[in-house]
This record gives C-alpha cells, structure tokens and sequence, in this order.
C-alpha cells in the first residue's frame, strides 16, 4: 500500500510541477505584455503614405499643417496603453482620426505621430482602433 500511496503522491506531485512550471511560463510571457514596435520596423511594418487610404493622405497634409481637423479629439495625447508604439513619455504621441466613408462616428482608423506637432519624428496609421500599427516610411516623413 505504501508503494502505491508513493506512487500516486508522487505521480501528482510530479504532475503538479510539471503543469505549474508550464503555467508559470506561459504567465510570464503574458504579464510582459505586446512585443512593442522597435525604432527601425521590419518592411512588413512600413506602408508608403500613398498606399494608405485617401482620408489617412489628407489627415496627415493636416497635421503637417497644423490643422484644420475635422474631430474635436484629433491632435489629443495618444497614451500608448496598448504598448505597441515605442516607449516614449506621455504626451509625445498625437492621434488623428481618419474618417471611414460611411461611418457616422470617428470609427476604427488613426494616424498616431510622436514629437513635435507638425514635424513629426514618425507617424503610425492603424486600421483596427490601435490593435495594431503600421509605420508610414521614412520617405513619407517631412
């Protein structure tokens, strides 16, 4: 009997070890959060401003220009919560919408650009509301 009580005991044990090293690991990765975007984004990151939307192409000849905006949140801090975006201090990003044709309200599309206002230091358009970004390139930028 005392073989089997050690057997199961430390079948269990073995088992519960096993799973809580497997949950552990799994919870670590998950508590790190979203990989963040690095500085210099892979190609498949980077969109060109004339592959994005119409609407995304005026929005940004407006930020450069420092306005006008259609939205009364437009130019408002984007506080990067989603970790997407490179680590920056709150407040160097902005967000525009990007109005969607036949939406009512500002929808899911955004153009995010951090430093200064109207000289961006580089520029993000998402498509989903911020689940995820893409960098406009370089050459795109000022």
């Amino acid at each position: 009997m005392s073989s089997l009580l050690d057997f199961f005991v430390g079948g269990s044990l073995r088992a519960g070890l096993v799973a809580a090293l497997l949950a552990g690991a799994s919870l670590g990765a998950a508590a790190r959060g979203p990989v963040q975007v690095p500085e210099q984004s892979s190609s498949a990151d980077v969109v060109s401003l004339v592959e994005l939307p119409a609407q995304a192409r005026t929005v940004y000849r407006s930020i450069l220009q420092g306005g006008p905006f259609r939205h009364e949140k437009d130019g408002s801090v984007f506080g990067n919560r989603e970790r997407l975006l490179p680590a920056k201090r709150r407040g160097y990003y902005l967000e525009y919408t990007v109005d969607t044709p036949g939406v009512g309200h500002r929808g899911a599309r955004r153009l995010v650009c951090g430093g200064p206002a109207q000289t961006p230091d580089a520029c993000y358009y998402t498509g989903d509301h911020y689940a995820s970004f893409r960098r406009l390139a370089p050459a795109s930028q000022p």
